[in-house]
């Protein structure tokens, strides 16, 4: 999709190792490149603490609940666990990009508790629907209506189908960009404007 969504559909000219790097850089066999394969890595890094940040700012996790043999491993703060993560695939890379082997457990353990605690917990389980629902509305949405579609995807609903389009442009949505768009489409104008107010008061209150 790179080839095809960025410049007006016109896409993005990648080299052949850039294009195998995005195509590897979470499953499959390595990438090609050492810098497709850092790429990995740093993603793996970024995600699960990014997810550990939101599981906290939900109040699904607390960082005393991540397992002392964890913390002791990777530090009690984001700030710590990057550094412990990033250090321990500079010690142990060479020619080739690796993780130091205590570390790459602990990571995989990290994995595990992340999968039970977070991605499974019933409370965040229970805002997958809502979060199901809401794009299958954008996409039903701009199926029927492939007109408001931005030009470059309209361009991609001419030559390979609205439904193409569609997935295309919701793919590329920001989380918050959904939600607004989402509201902007079902909430009427007047009332948005209000509970705006009213979230401004009681943040200010």
């Amino acid at each position: 999709m790179a080839e095809k969504l960025e410049k007006q559909g016109r896409g993005l000219n990648l080299t052949a190792e850039v294009l195998d790097g995005i195509e590897r850089h979470t499953t499959g066999a390595p990438a090609a490149t050492l810098e497709g394969r850092i790429v990995r890595v740093a993603d793996r890094i970024a995600y699960m603490n990014h997810d550990i940040e939101d599981a906290v700012r939900a109040g699904i996790l607390s960082p005393g609940n991540i397992p002392a043999s964890l913390r002791a491993a990777f530090g009690e703060r984001g700030s710590e666990r990057i550094g412990a993560m990033v250090g321990a695939v500079i010690r142990a890379s060479g020619e080739d990009i690796a993780l130091d082997p205590s570390a790459a457990a602990a990571m995989d353990e990290l994995h595990d508790f992340l999968f039970d605690s977070v991605y499974t917990n019933p409370i965040a389980k229970g805002e997958e629907g809502k979060a199901e629902a809401l794009i299958i509305d954008l996409f039903r949405h701009f199926t029927d209506r492939p007109e408001a579609l931005p030009p470059e995807y309209a361009a991609i609903a001419e030559a390979e189908g609205r439904e193409r389009a569609a997935c295309d442009y919701i793919a590329g949505m920001s989380d918050n960009y959904a939600l607004s768009l989402y509201e902007e489409l079902h909430i009427p104008g007047l009332w948005r404007e209000r509970d705006s107010g009213f979230r401004s008061q009681r943040t200010n209150g």
